[in-house]
């Protein structure tokens, strides 16, 4: 039996790596290499459509698993249909038993939507497929800096930013304006194939000229996390790479990081406690450590903090006062 054992990153922006094991339309998947989702869908019932890969079938869940808790099983439906679906679920089941350790799998997304400057040049990383079969042309044509930065980047060229702008906004708000503005319009998008050396092939793309397709781009022309820094403007540049070191945790789980980078992230990641605890099972290689067993620990204590707390504004039954209207 064929199982398939890969990795696709979470974009718009990078915010982590989804490791899938996948046998005839089951999957296991984990974004933090402890808890798994197991899925099962019926593709049999599209397997005589042109471009079934296109049609979009219902996944049932079949359960989740983690080494802790163990299986925890999906609603079951007596069917013939069910049957088989049944069946290749527990065989992506124990599959998983014996492979879970393995990740990280390597990433296999080698073809990449990019978000272009008014040079038609990579500016953001947009989306990313396994096969041209899964390239998308119909969706939207803006980068994001996503609702983790909003909440909680923060960077102190901000001020000056603000203060030249003349407006008050986030950081991460302020930065997704930016970025799509660099990109023109109306924006453009272009799919790139991306070659073992880091270059990247032209493909098709949204609302881009034919004459763009089939073009080859070097390796540097794409920038290495996701986001161009080269800006003329000295806050903006520093906004982008501050952006670039919130992100740390997160790019630790890119598997082609130089020895120097992979150091540098791991300092810097350290700050963002609960993420690296999140995510760190699925980091390629650990250099320092010390560096993020002191993360996790101090994950663990802000996670403890949080439930005392909660338990401590538990207010008794018995003080609670009820809203109730009283008639005489």
């Amino acid at each position: 039996m064929l199982f398939r054992s890969y990795a696709q990153r979470l974009l718009n922006p990078f915010r982590g790596v989804m490791n899938i094991i996948e046998f005839q339309g089951a999957e296991a998947v984990t974004t933090d290499g402890r808890h798994w989702d197991i899925y099962v869908r019926d593709t049999g019932l599209v397997e005589d459509i042109a471009n079934s890969h296109k049609v979009q079938t219902s996944d049932i869940r079949y359960g989740s698993w983690s080494l802790q808790d163990g299986l925890k099983r999906g609603a079951i439906y007596p069917s013939e249909d069910f049957k088989v679906l049944e069946h290749r679920g527990a065989l992506v089941y124990e599959y998983l038993l014996e492979h879970h350790n393995d990740v990280p799998f390597p990433l296999e997304d080698s073809l990449e939507l990019w978000l272009l400057d008014r040079q038609h040049q990579p500016l953001g990383l947009l989306d990313s497929a396994l096969s041209e079969e899964d390239i998308e042309l119909d969706c939207p044509v803006d980068w994001r800096a996503g609702h983790e930065c909003r909440k909680h980047f923060r960077t102190p060229v901000m001020q000056h930013l603000l203060e030249t702008a003349h407006t008050e906004t986030g950081a991460g708000e302020y930065l997704t304006r930016y970025i799509n503005e660099r990109a023109g319009n109306p924006p453009q998008a272009q799919w790139f194939r991306r070659r073992s050396d880091g270059s990247g092939e032209g493909l098709c793309g949204i609302n881009l000229g034919t004459e763009l397709e089939c073009r080859r781009l070097p390796d540097t022309a794409f920038p290495a996390y996701f986001l161009r820094e080269d800006d003329n403007s000295a806050p903006h540049r520093q906004l982008i790479q501050d952006f670039i070191a919130w992100q740390a945790p997160c790019l630790l789980l890119l598997q082609n990081l130089g020895t120097a980078v992979r150091r540098r992230f791991e300092g810097l990641a350290t700050s963002r406690a609960l993420c690296v605890d999140n995510q760190y099972r699925l980091y390629p290689l650990i250099l320092d450590e010390a560096a993020i067993k002191a993360a996790r620990v101090e994950a663990t204590l802000r996670r403890n903090e949080v439930v005392e707390n909660e338990e401590d504004n538990i207010m008794a039954t018995y003080y609670i006062e009820l809203n109730v209207t009283r008639t005489n």
